[in-house]
């Protein structure tokens, strides 16, 4: 809820602090006079003067993630990402009553931060999307989750130097952004596709694979702002997917804007039922520099 989680977060156009309005959690009103609403669905948008500049992803691209994920095919990224936060937290001294505060960009449906917030005692989560169908989904994806609607390129409605730890899986980073938000021994965990990821259903249904030199290309365009702790963790496992599981993958990934859904459904059909695919991607964690 977000009355868990408003020491962390800051009006989005001049960085002072939030608290709740009059009217019993209807609003939030920030020490500057601005009053963002809070939505009956329970979350909130938190976007400056010039509002959100994209939409991000649909109802049906949400409900699809939902569908996927909630079947288990990336527990081993999930629980990856966890143990990979639970490290940050040791390593930072974080006490287990210090209700460390953790936020997640490009959050989804909040399976990677509820199952996070599960595993670490006493945690918090603020979860970020630009998507209004993704907010509602976090908003009652766990009890302890504050979801926002928030553009992640731009300045982040977190206050400065108030998170322990930032979760990025398949979703936007923000450099400079997050190097503000962060304590100074709070860490970023961040989950990125590598090449082959889903290699076994590119050439037949149409679509193009990771492109080459990821990792390299973000930690260069973090410099001055984070650098790597560590060496990149390699992942990669096996998923057995049936055509129903195939089409929810699709339809939850940016593929699904640019093939026709009549199309997409053909292809599918001419899979075998069921396949084995590899999972790819590398875990990288990152400091303030």
């Amino acid at each position: 809820m977000l009355s868990d989680v408003i020491d962390l977060l800051a009006d989005p156009s001049d960085g002072t602090a939030l608290r709740a309005g009059s009217d019993q959690w209807r609003t939030l009103v920030s020490e500057s006079g601005h009053s963002y609403d809070i939505a009956r669905q329970g979350y909130v948008t938190l976007a400056d003067g010039s509002g959100l500049r994209y939409s991000g992803d649909s109802a049906d691209m949400i409900d699809a993630r939902e569908t996927f994920l909630s079947g288990g095919h990336f527990a081993p990224f999930v629980e990856s990402v966890t143990h990979h936060v639970e490290q940050v937290l040791d390593d930072a001294g974080v006490a287990e009553d210090a209700g460390p505060g953790i936020v997640e960009i490009g959050a989804g449906t909040g399976y990677y931060l509820s199952h996070t917030l599960d595993t670490i005692h006493n945690s918090r989560g603020v979860g970020i999307d630009v998507s209004t169908a993704a907010a509602k989904r976090l908003a009652h994806a766990h009890p302890k989750i504050g979801a926002v609607v928030a553009d992640a390129w731009s300045r982040l409605p977190i206050a400065d130097e108030s998170v322990d730890a930032i979760m990025v899986v398949f979703a936007p980073r923000n450099a400079a952004e997050f190097a503000r938000i962060l304590k100074p021994k709070g860490q970023v965990v961040v989950l990125t596709a590598s090449v082959g990821h889903l290699g076994e259903l590119r050439e037949p249904l149409g679509i193009m694979d990771v492109e080459r030199g990821k990792v390299d290309r973000m930690i260069q365009q973090a410099s001055g702002h984070l650098r790597v702790v560590e060496e990149p963790e390699q992942l990669a496992f096996p998923l057995y997917l049936d055509q129903a599981s195939i089409a929810a993958q699709i339809g939850m990934s940016p593929s699904a804007r640019h093939i026709h859904p009549e199309v997409l459904q053909e292809r599918i059909a001419r899979l075998p039922e069921t396949m084995e695919v590899t999972a790819r991607a590398t875990i990288t964690r990152l400091e303030r520099a």
